[in-house]
């Protein structure tokens, strides 16, 4: 089968790393299941694992590529869920010692098929189309984790999100908007923010800009570049939720602001399989949908991945195999 992989890293030239070439068709063990990919999804996971920095438990060659709906082998229309835990494990998925997923031991998506257990394949309701539907899995989840199960926030908080255009930061956006939060976006230019105004953002700052308002909660997904203003917008007993950092992993952290303000940090990466579910009922019920910013071939995503590494993104680049 075709798909995209990567048998080498390259720290400075990710997208370099990548081949497009044939690959051996799977093989699902007992219980898992084999989906005919209709369409991936790029994350920023992909590019650090083509850097090195990220590295598959298996070992290479590994196919890229985590989020993924398609069609399985009883002609069901599902959504991938990446996260797999190990047998047995009870309680919150994403604390198990043993938890993998796409990428990190198993072969990824960005191929004509990929192998998961049974019960990761969630069904894609006929309202979402197969380009919709792949975003959902990683960037959309993290974002609905972020906002309704690590910060418990309610209509009419108000939740900073640094950083207009990515992948989670939309999907927060997005999102929020839709559940009656007041969001407010930094972008670094004029045409980002505008594109957080047009997924519902209530206000838009300039990056680092002092806002109106301490808020009840900052989404940071860059890291080191925007930590001091994550610390100093966030209101006494608030909340700072961290999905990445793009922009650099180590950043100064003021002790004394975190105890005298009572505030919380929380590390948020991606959500169970019963969090996806509601998550997609959410999508039908209020009729948002993810932003897909373009449907490439499965031989353009060396290119995606340059595009991805460079910011220059509106929402999800989607892959069709």
């Amino acid at each position: 089968m075709r798909a995209a992989y990567i048998d080498r890293f390259d720290a400075d030239d990710p997208a370099a790393a990548v081949t497009i070439g044939e690959r051996p068709d799977p093989e699902p063990p007992d219980g898992w299941a084999v989906v005919n990919v209709k369409a991936a999804s790029l994350n920023h996971h992909d590019v650090f694992t083509a850097r090195g920095v990220v590295r598959p438990e298996g070992g290479l060659p590994m196919i890229l590529g985590m989020d993924a709906a398609g069609v399985d082998a009883h002609g069901n229309e599902v959504i991938v869920h990446s996260l797999i835990h190990s047998p047995g494990w009870v309680g919150d998925e994403l604390l198990d010692p043993e938890l993998t997923g796409l990428t990190q031991g198993p072969q990824g998506a960005f191929a004509e098929q990929v192998v998961v257990p049974e019960r990761n394949l969630v069904r894609k309701p006929p309202e979402l189309s197969f380009e919709e539907a792949t975003c959902l899995p990683t960037s959309w989840l993290t974002a609905f984790r972020m906002l309704f199960v690590e910060a418990h926030l309610r209509p009419g908080d108000r939740v900073l999100v640094q950083g207009a255009s990515g992948g989670v930061s939309s999907a927060c956006t997005t999102l929020g908007s839709a559940a009656g939060l007041r969001m407010w976006v930094t972008g670094r230019t004029a045409e980002k923010r505008a594109f957080a105004e047009r997924l519902g953002a209530e206000q838009t700052f300039e990056s680092g800009a002092r806002l109106p308002d301490r808020v009840e909660a900052v989404v940071d997904t860059v890291g080191e570049p925007t930590w001091k203003h994550s610390m100093n917008s966030v209101r006494k007993g608030g909340k700072i939720l961290v999905a990445g950092g793009t922009g650099g992993y180590v950043a100064p952290l003021r002790i004394d602001q975190l105890f005298v303000r009572n505030i919380r940090i929380s590390g948020v990466s991606m959500g169970s399989l019963e969090e996806l579910e509601r998550m997609v009922q959410f999508v039908v019920a209020t009729g948002v949908r993810p932003t897909v910013d373009s449907v490439l071939p499965l031989e353009e995503v060396p290119n995606a991945i340059r595009r991805m590494v460079e910011g220059d993104l509106r929402g999800k680049i989607v892959i069709t195999p």
